[in-house]
């Protein structure tokens, strides 16, 4: 089976940065993959696409050398079995909040004896290889997400199953269930502190923490804190924020 660069990079202690695409493309996917990033994550949780155009954004990424990974749009294990069939090597999954939400999550992301993953591995096997049913557990990344006051509250217990490979915080949200506004992760805040409870309770367990950025200076700072993957923005941030520094930089031309 292809493996998991992500693993290797995990072993080796090197900072993961990742690309985050909500535009249903194909085109801009492949673009995406070239441009450097270790892993591209196609995200069905907030992205304006569905099941059908994730498999050609999945397809456009596995030519390119990053890592095909999706954000499931729910914890459900149907839906997350299907993505991976489809040939993501890694899910991070919205709204963990518990230890029992974390179990189903691996229990859904391997096949037996480890979890209940149903067989069919469709584009996944195109994809990892001949082997992939043998040797999917070993290389597909879980990654529940901690954005809940009560998934702040049990970090400990999330982090103590056996199988989650990575957290992921999301910071917006969790900024909004401590009563924050998004963007709240900068300067003193609660949002601030709690990002940084569940960095050291981590770092204390072993498992490696990925984050959302707002901006590639925040990925920076948040690679310097000690996360082992970053996210700096997605894609129709960077592509508007692009556009209109094309804009301004035309009007400014003779000024």
């Amino acid at each position: 089976m292809r493996k998991n660069k992500l693993r290797e990079m995990i072993s080796r202690r090197e900072a993961i940065v990742c690309g985050w695409l909500s535009i249903p493309s194909a085109y801009l996917a492949e673009g995406a993959g070239h441009q450097g990033y270790d892993c591209v994550a196609v995200d069905l949780q907030h992205g304006m696409l569905g099941f059908e155009c994730a498999v050609h954004m999945l397809q456009a990424i596995s030519s390119t050398p990053a890592v095909p990974i999706v954000r499931s749009p729910s914890s459900e294990a149907e839906g997350i079995m299907h993505l991976l069939d489809a040939g993501a090597y890694g899910v991070i999954c919205p709204m963990v909040s518990t230890k029992e939400d974390a179990i189903s999550l691996v229990s859904a992301c391997n096949y037996a004896p480890i979890g209940t993953r149903s067989f069919g591995p469709a584009r996944g096997k195109l994809y990892g290889g001949a082997d992939y049913f043998k040797q999917a557990n070993e290389e597909i990344l879980v990654i529940p997400m901690i954005e809940t006051a009560e998934g702040l509250a049990n970090i400990d217990a999330i982090l103590s199953v056996p199988g989650v490979d990575m957290i992921y915080v999301g910071p917006n949200d969790l900024a909004l269930a401590l009563g924050e506004e998004p963007g709240a992760e900068s300067g003193e805040s609660k949002t601030t502190t709690a990002i940084a409870h569940i960095l050291e309770r981590a770092n204390q367990a072993g498992v490696p923490v990925g984050i959302f950025c707002s901006s590639a200076q925040m990925a920076k700072q948040r690679i310097a804190e000690g996360f082992a993957l970053v996210t700096p923005g997605n894609d129709f941030a960077l592509v508007t924020k692009g556009m209109s520094d094309a804009v301004v930089q035309s009007r400014a031309v003779g000024a």
